[in-house]
């Protein structure tokens, strides 16, 4: 009876060491999760600042893609109706320079309808720009460049320029044609960049 007693104070006393270690084991796996729900929060909050910053940097891309497909458009939109002026001022000053425009290529029922006598069919009216066929899909926009040189005024010439040719003239002319062309596709690569 008493090895009976001393192997159950034993029993009793492994038991009560157990159960003191398992309440402390519970008690730090408390304060492991208390502080996984505090990293948690933290995260929380993290991905939402991140969500809210991904959200305006999109809104931000699509403003400027809108307005890159904007600008790209309305340059070519001047770049087209400025080389087309360009090649009607050759029509005029320089024949040889003058490129004409396609001609309409007849499908082959069509060429056989005027071989045999018909008249071609119609061809639509060129619209756009004073029916160049040139689109009119661009607005003028006023530019830093354009408002700079708004307020600053160059210095006016000293004195009287010298007689020129009309050549000469025709050539400043499609000169100047040509820097604006050439502006306009500065301005489109560096959009592109």
């Amino acid at each position: 009876c008493a090895a009976q007693l001393d192997q159950t104070d034993d029993t009793k006393k492994s038991l009560e060491r157990s159960l003191a270690d398992l309440e402390t084991t519970i008690a730090e796996a408390k304060d492991d999760i208390a502080t996984l729900a505090d990293e948690i929060k933290a995260l929380e909050g993290g991905i939402a600042s991140l969500d809210k910053s991904v959200a305006e940097a999109t809104e931000q891309r699509k403003a400027e893609n809108a307005e890159y497909k904007d600008l790209m458009a309305n340059n070519g939109a001047a770049k087209e109706v400025i080389l087309f002026a360009k090649n009607r001022l050759n029509k005029f000053y320089a024949p040889k320079l003058y490129k004409t425009p396609p001609k309409v290529e007849l499908s082959r029922e069509d060429r056989i309808f005027v071989n045999n006598g018909g008249t071609p069919p119609p061809t639509e009216a060129p619209g756009g720009i004073a029916g160049t066929g040139i689109s009119v899909g661009f607005v003028q926009l006023a530019s830093a460049r354009a408002q700079l040189r708004k307020d600053a005024p160059a210095p006016p010439p000293e004195t009287a320029a010298a007689y020129s040719k009309k050549s000469e003239e025709s050539n400043s002319v499609m000169a100047m044609m040509d820097l604006l062309v050439s502006d306009l596709e500065k301005e489109m690569t560096e959009a592109e960049t």
